[in-house]
């Protein structure tokens, strides 16, 4: 099944670059959120990255608007039913990602492929909020999806072999590179990165080195862009925070227990740039 028009529930960060990306490779797109002032925003964010795309010269200004022509916002689930695939990327909670699941169900009809957007939730957990768990499969975009060109995409065991090759295609036709990875927690990148990040924590905790010479010891002698600590302070500690105690649940794997250091943090509001103090002050 080839994908031409894409539904998008959730109006957010990662739902309206994921939106972006689609219309940008020529396809139609439904962005729903549950209120209009989130659509709006959503919607500004597609704008203001297309504007500064013109004034870059890395697009006309007709291509802009042809972009922008074909995403529609809204806040009717049912404007959704057309859709040939609809990506959830709501917030990362796994009471509220079945829910979701639960009220597209409804309306969706069964033949449409349903994904969602989680990092380490269980995807099979939130297919069973529904009657098409083999329609249902994971697509783990990364932040921002403007820039990243990998997304995981997870396969639960009752996943079926038509829905992962429809899916791989699409994610493929928009220009992104997709890795197959069976659906356990934090699937590849996380599962890898986060002991990596949480390790950095517990090293400055203890004394090991300074914040600074971390970092700089990673970015010169791993040779990444960027340091650890600094990549905490980007995706958000409270994310990273979220995330690990959910893989640590699910494995009881004690290298994803996350340091005492974190969760005074995030318990103090220091989450990163989006709080502009984190491990680097931003203010």
């Amino acid at each position: 099944m080839d994908i031409k028009k894409v539904g998008i529930v959730g109006c957010g960060q990662m739902g309206s670059g994921i939106a972006l990306i689609c219309a940008q490779a020529g396809l139609q797109v439904t962005a729903r959120d549950i209120e209009q002032k989130y659509v709006q925003k959503g919607l500004a964010f597609i704008e203001s990255f297309l504007t500064k795309s013109v004034e870059k010269g890395k697009m006309t200004a007709p291509d802009k608007t042809a972009i922008i022509s074909r995403v529609k916002g809204t806040t009717d689930i049912q404007d959704l039913a057309d859709c040939d695939i609809i990506i959830e990327a709501v917030l990362e909670r796994l009471d509220l990602k079945r829910a979701v699941f639960a009220e597209l169900d409804k309306v969706i009809p069964a033949n449409i492929i349903l994904a969602t957007n989680t990092s380490d939730l269980s995807v099979i957990d939130i297919a069973m909020a529904t009657n098409r768990t083999d329609k249902v499969i994971g697509t783990h975009f990364f932040n921002p999806p403007t820039i990243m060109k990998l997304v995981e995409v997870a396969r639960t065991i009752a996943t079926s072999e038509e829905t992962i090759k429809t899916v791989q295609q699409f994610i493929r036709s928009i220009g992104k590179e997709p890795v197959l990875a069976k659906d356990t927690p934090g699937f590849i990148v996380n599962r890898l990165g986060t002991p990596f990040m949480l390790e950095a924590i517990r090293m400055l905790e203890n004394g090991i080195a300074t914040r600074d010479d971390i970092d700089n010891a990673v970015k010169l002698g791993l040779n990444h862009p960027i340091g650890p600590l600094a990549l905490l302070d980007f995706i958000g500690l409270d994310s990273v925070y979220h995330g690990a105690t959910n893989i640590y649940e699910e494995t009881h794997d004690p290298q994803y227990a996350p340091p005492v250091l974190m969760r005074k943090m995030v318990a103090a509001g220091w989450l990163g740039r989006k709080t502009g103090k984190g491990f680097y002050d931003y203010k």
